[in-house]
């Protein structure tokens, strides 16, 4: 079994789509040009970026809104970028499988580049029950190319889970190579068996294309604290003198992308005092680097029925976080500096109606909340919004900023600064009453002024916090809509706000 250059050869052209400026983007519709329901739109899932050439190919599971029945699905498409707000869409690049085939179902992978070939390794998915009958559910597969654009299956490479791991979750292969080590290391999501304990198993080689990949022992197995079913989309990297661990889990209380902290690629691996990067709504987030800033690409979900009260689904829009590192080795996220620098043009605040107690100096408001709730309404915002401000308070109680704000704040978003909590918290307001949908957990102190940026586009929220964390949420029908900052059983200031729409 080896890493040949056998097996079909797949190439899509797409149809002239152009550069798509976007913030936070979708595959565009009629990726193929045809009118089958199949091609005609779709989300981002799971991410896998390489950068290569000066230039980040974005490859990511395409998930389709339409399913026909018989179809295979999860179909590797990418976007590729320089600067994060113009994606050129690629179309697909490595098709899904048929009924009989490990791959109907595509699954997260990674590249990477050995000579003058480059390598995807990628998860093969079928669970229909003909076929489970004499293969396991996931394996690991392998498409080549010479320009990241065109990619042959190899027919004769099939990966799959040795003795101790459970072969029905083996996914998401993570290829890296270990300059420390002089081997590369292929980190894979799994379970043992038996036991069903999640681990990030390792395999290494020192050359790909002998398939000569050897188990070793995990870098990593879940803590009976963590006790999290898997550690999906591992992903590992060094970073001055530490190493990283990021990997995905969804069945927690507190799902989301998480990370450790090592000296080692072996371990032992220390959870910072913040291990998640942003709340659950951003999911299977991965990292790569251009050489010296590194970047997290993730997807936030989409909610089915579209709308504020449906529930959160698996795949949605890319979101990009700038990774950066601490003196302690802790990581933090802040909003690339590309996105920042198209949010150009300053909006004047212009203010709609006050209630409560408010003192207004130019564009600084304090809200006294302490004995009636306070609140600022603000004119409408546009579908591209940069909404900045400074952040303190004086008493613990309830404050934030209400998005999609209607009917006096009956109906809105609110995104919630809870310091009695220690989190910041995203509702949505119907009749008036909070109905929890996202958090992220955050300490506030009395004695700190808290910098706070929101960046929305589309339905696609993001707030970040200090340039310490990030909040991604999913929220509709903001484009037109009122905003408001409000207080509620506390004294707070909301200082410096400014309002910017891109160039």
């Amino acid at each position: 079994m080896s890493c040949s250059n056998d097996g079909e050869t797949y190439s899509q052209t797409p149809i002239d789509t152009g550069n798509q400026t976007a913030i936070y983007p979708l595959p565009p519709e009629q990726w193929m040009g045809e009118t089958n329901p199949y091609y005609t739109s779709g989300y981002v899932g799971d991410v896998m970026p390489y950068f290569d050439n000066g230039k980040f190919n974005l490859f990511f599971l395409h998930d389709a809104k339409t399913k026909p029945a018989g179809e295979g699905f999860h179909d590797i498409h990418s976007f590729e970028t320089s600067n994060f707000t113009e994606f050129d869409y690629n179309g697909r690049m490595i098709p899904y499988g048929t009924t009989d085939e490990p791959d109907f179902g595509v699954g997260t992978g990674s590249v990477v580049k050995v000579g003058n070939l480059y390598y995807f390794y990628y998860t093969g998915h079928n669970g229909i029950p003909s076929f489970l009958q004499n293969n396991p559910r996931e394996s690991v597969l392998c498409a080549t190319s010479t320009d990241l654009k065109t990619w042959t299956k190899v027919e004769d490479f099939k990966l799959t889970a040795p003795a101790g791991y459970y072969d029905f979750d083996f996914r998401d292969p993570h290829v890296f190579y270990n300059e420390e080590e002089g081997k590369y290391w292929m980190l894979m999501s799994t379970q043992t068996n038996p036991g069903r304990k999640a681990v990030v198993a390792l395999f290494t080689t020192s050359d790909p294309s002998t398939n000569n990949w050897e188990v070793e022992n995990p870098v990593y197995t879940t803590t009976s604290e963590e006790n999290y079913l898997m550690l999906e989309c591992a992903d590992m990297f060094k970073m001055g003198s530490y190493w990283y661990l990021v990997f995905s889990e969804n069945w927690s209380n507190y799902k989301g992308t998480r990370y450790r902290i090592a000296n080692s690629p072996y371990g032992p691996w220390t959870t910072p005092e913040t291990d998640r990067f942003d709340g659950e709504y951003l999911y299977a987030a991965k990292t790569a680097t251009n050489g010296n800033e590194r970047y997290l690409f993730g997807w936030t979900a989409r909610k089915a029925p579209e709308n504020n009260t449906g529930n959160k689904e698996w795949a949605g829009n890319l979101v990009i976080h700038e990774l950066v590192q601490n003196t302690d080795g802790s990581l933090r996220v802040q909003q690339p500096e590309s996105i920042s620098s198209i949010f150009t043009n300053d909006v004047p605040l212009e203010t709609a109606e006050t209630f409560g107690s408010i003192n207004q100096t130019n564009n600084t408001f304090a809200l006294d909340g302490s004995s009636n709730k306070a609140s600022v309404v603000f004119n409408s915002i546009k579908k591209s919004n940069e909404i900045a401000f400074d952040f303190s308070y004086d008493s613990v109680g309830e404050s934030g900023i209400l998005l999609n704000y209607e009917n006096e704040g009956i109906s809105a978003f609110n995104i919630a600064f809870e310091p009695e909590n220690n989190r910041i918290t995203a509702y949505n307001v119907i009749d008036g009453i909070n109905q929890y949908v996202n958090h992220i957990p955050f300490s506030f102190s009395t004695d700190e002024s808290y910098n706070i940026t929101i960046t929305t586009n589309e339905d696609v929220c993001v707030i970040y916090v200090n340039d310490t964390i990030a909040f991604s949420n999913r929220l509709y029908n903001t484009s037109g809509k009122q905003w408001a900052i409000y207080s509620n059983n506390a004294k707070v200031e909301f200082s410096n706000i400014s309002l910017k729409n891109p160039y």
